[in-house]
């Protein structure tokens, strides 16, 4: 099975950091992208930019809206996803107990639905 690990936790700025944290958070994820690698199931992962520069866009009431930063506005925020191929979700939770990021935020584990590959919507087959 796919799923989506979604790393949740408050954000801080390089400078709140401090240098040798970050060179620290740097290393740990490095470690764990290169574990999931090693193991046969990362299909992909993303680092994504503070919220701050994050565009809401809706158009729930029939007319196109955009808002300057995040749906939710919360303390912690979405900072980064990998996906990961999986037998069960035993496995998914075991390597989001993995995560850096569990150790200082929260980490969501989401079964993926569907895909998009070679032009078009591809169902996984979860039988």
């Amino acid at each position: 099975m796919r799923y989506a690990l979604l790393l949740h936790y408050p954000e801080m700025t390089a400078d709140e950091l401090g240098a040798e944290a970050l060179a620290e958070g740097m290393r740990a994820f490095d470690d764990y992208a290169k574990a999931l690698d090693a193991a046969g199931v990362l299909i992909s992962a993303e680092v994504l930019q503070p919220s701050s520069l994050t565009t809401t866009v809706t158009a729930a009431n029939g007319a196109l809206q955009v808002q300057d930063g995040p749906f939710a506005d919360t303390k912690e925020q979405l900072g980064g996803t990998f996906v990961i191929q999986v037998d069960n979700l035993d496995d998914a939770i075991a390597w989001a107990g993995r995560a850096p990021s569990a150790q200082y935020g929260s980490v969501e584990v989401r079964p993926s639905g569907t895909y998009f590959a070679d032009g078009a919507w591809q169902a996984f087959d979860y039988r």
